[in-house]
Parts: C-alpha cells; structure tokens; sequence
C-alpha cells in the first residue's frame, strides 16, 4: 500500500516536477480518501498509508506555490466499486483477534446496502468532482475536498477546516506571512 499510496506519489511527483516548473504553471490532485484522515480496525496500514499522503500532499502545496502549481486534494468516501469488495475482507491473523474481526461484518455489511441504495454515492461523483475543480480559477480551489454522498464525509469537512485554522495558526504564530500565503491551507 504505501508503494502505490506514497513511494507512487513520490516517484510520479519527481518525473513530472520538473517539467512543472519550467511551464511555471500546473495542478496536481492527490486522491485520498475519507479514512485517510481517520483509523479504523484491521485497516491500519491503508489508513496510515493515505495520511502520509496527505502529509506529502500538504508539504508539496506549500513549497510548489511558488512555481505557479497549484494542488487539491480529493477524499472520497467508500464507493460501490470492485476496490471495496477487496477492502471489506477483514480477517484475523491472530486468532486472539476473532471477536473484533467478526463484529465487523454487519457494520460493512450495512455500508454495502448502505452504498448500494445511495444513487448519489458513485464514482461518477469523484470524476465530476475533480473536473469541476480543474475548470475552477488557479487560487480559488480548496486544498481538501470531500467526494461522499452518505453523510459520513460531513465530519471530515469540519475537521478538515479545523485543521486549516490550526495550520493558519501556527503559521501566524511563527510570523511566516509568506509561508501562510504560500500555503493556503483551507482556501
């Protein structure tokens, strides 16, 4: 996961910087996902895998400013895709962690019927989405945005805007005007 998820990013970002910077201008969009700004059990590494990508993402924003590239994350909810039939098999290694794996059925059961039942809720949602924000003015897309249609997206919005104000201020804090500017975490 982390080969695709951040060592990918990585390489892809080091062939494709450099041209980047001699247009002076371009965007990248890093997809994330919701859970790559929680955890939950038995998926740790993918969640840990998207977080650093976000945090690749969030340190790339700030220092590819300058160089007219722009940068927007997508977090998309769970999709009715053949990705997620792969994701929801959560087994235990250890057999001292059976009970835990097992509670999990009837809630990912739940968010199969839950998504399934949900026309908003397609990946058609993500590719409009990213489309939209390309057709948006440089400066004017938000850095993070939330591609879900099932109501879970709505807290991850609010704590993405929470953590917006905190980078802002700590960029205050530490008088770095320009690295605020630069930044523009959350506008």
């Amino acid at each position: 996961m982390f080969d695709v998820n951040v060592f990918g990013v990585q390489r892809v970002m080091r062939a494709v910087l450099p041209h980047l910077r001699a247009r002076g201008a371009g965007t990248v969009v890093y997809t994330s996902s919701l859970i790559g700004r929680v955890a939950i059990p038995f998926y740790g590494t993918y969640c840990a895998s998207k977080w650093a990508l976000e945090a690749i993402a969030q340190s790339y924003r700030a220092e590819l400013a300058r160089f007219g590239i722009d940068s927007f994350i997508v977090e998309p909810g769970a999709l009715p895709t053949a990705f997620l039939d792969g994701m929801l098999q959560p087994a235990a290694r250890d057999e001292a962690y059976a009970p835990e794996a097992n509670l999990l059925g009837p809630s990912l059961d739940g968010m199969v019927q839950l998504l399934q039942s949900n026309p908003a809720q397609r990946p058609e949602l993500v590719a409009t989405l990213v489309a939209d924000l390309l057709d948006a003015p440089v400066g004017t897309r938000p850095f993070r945005v939330v591609a879900d249609r099932t109501g879970m997206g709505e807290p991850i919005d609010q704590y993405n805007a929470h953590l917006a104000r905190v980078t802002h201020g700590l960029y205050a804090a530490f008088g770095n005007g320009e690295m605020l500017r630069l930044n523009a975490e959350g506008t």
